[in-house]
């Protein structure tokens, strides 16, 4: 079983893969699409996190992981409880084609666009609002982002939107908790 890594799992896939390569996913972008209701915002005050949304001629630079046969089971568990929590990104097995030249069939998540966390449409700036201030179980939105990107650097790929987003979250200066700011901001639509 291969799978297939573009935002969070490229750095913590939770699990050991028998072997690791960059990949290359067609047909689809990868994009801060989905509402972050527990692990990078909460229900009231959600954040935004990574998901593949379809477009056709794009393609989408990650690291496609080899699980080996002896722990499919356990890592497919392990990956259900992990990103399907809230139903808003659907299971697929779609072919990424490996840095070495093979294509293989990997296990995706991708956004399902009738769900309510779908967030299309956004600005550059409104996403960098929410990034900037949103935070969850798993800590502030905007080290998501900035491990994302730094990852992406580290394995020579470029994501421009991603790097763009940053820069403005940057901008924005720090994290409101790191500075004792309340955070007062309601639910996103």
């Amino acid at each position: 079983m291969w799978v297939f890594g573009y935002g969070s799992l490229m750095w913590d896939p939770g699990f050991q893969p028998a072997e690791r390569q960059t990949a290359r996913l067609m047909g689809w972008h990868r994009s801060f699409c989905m509402a972050s209701i527990h692990y990078r915002g909460t229900p009231e005050a959600p954040g935004l996190v990574l998901a593949l949304d379809a477009q056709p001629h794009a393609f989408c630079a990650g690291v496609a992981f080899r699980v080996a046969s002896t722990e499919t089971d356990q890592v497919r568990a392990y990956l259900h409880a992990r990103e399907l929590v809230s139903d808003a990104y659907l299971e697929r097995l779609l072919p990424v084609a490996l840095a070495d030249g093979r294509q293989v069939m990997a296990l995706t998540y991708v956004i399902d666009r009738a769900h309510v966390q779908y967030r299309a449409g956004l600005t550059p700036d409104q996403q960098a609002a929410i990034i900037a201030g949103a935070r969850g179980q798993t800590g502030a939105n905007r080290d998501y982002l900035t491990n994302t990107v730094d990852h992406l650097s580290a394995l020579g790929l470029d994501d421009p939107d991603l790097t763009d987003i940053a820069r403005r979250v940057a901008a924005l200066g720090a994290d409101p908790e790191a500075r004792g700011a309340v955070r007062t901001r309601g639910a996103q639509s």
